[in-house]
């Protein structure tokens, strides 16, 4: 029997899933999460160097999901200063950069289906 079927489902944090896989994309799944930690893979980065990378997520997107992921324990979000303005900086936890090769693979299995399948356009 495989391990993620072991038992009739998986406990992580107070909650339980039916498999691993339901538990894998509740953490990264949706449009931004993977993305999201795509971008903070290989340096911290405030906030604003995140919305350049990635200019389709609204303001309002871009914070849920980061606050989301720091819940999850994915990124850490350190604020340095008393007063406004503050510099926050988010990275990856050590459990975040345990999907680092995730990332990659997901990335690199993309950038296939587009080569076979698709084409890389510039953005308008």
């Amino acid at each position: 029997m495989k391990k993620e079927c072991i038992g009739d489902c998986v406990k992580f944090k107070e909650k339980t899933y039916p498999c691993t896989v339901s538990l894998t994309m509740d953490l990264v799944g949706g449009k931004w999460k993977a993305v999201i930690l795509y971008h903070l893979k290989d340096d911290p980065k405030r906030y604003n160097e995140l919305r350049k990378e990635m200019p389709n997520i609204t303001e309002m997107t871009l914070s849920l999901q980061l606050k989301q992921l720091e819940k999850d324990d994915l990124i850490v979000r350190k604020v340095y200063g008393k007063k406004p303005p503050v510099k926050v900086i988010y990275s990856l936890s050590d459990f975040g950069k345990s999907l680092v090769q995730v990332l990659e693979a997901i990335t690199n299995w993309g950038n296939q289906a587009v080569s076979e399948n698709g084409e890389f356009i510039k953005a308008l």
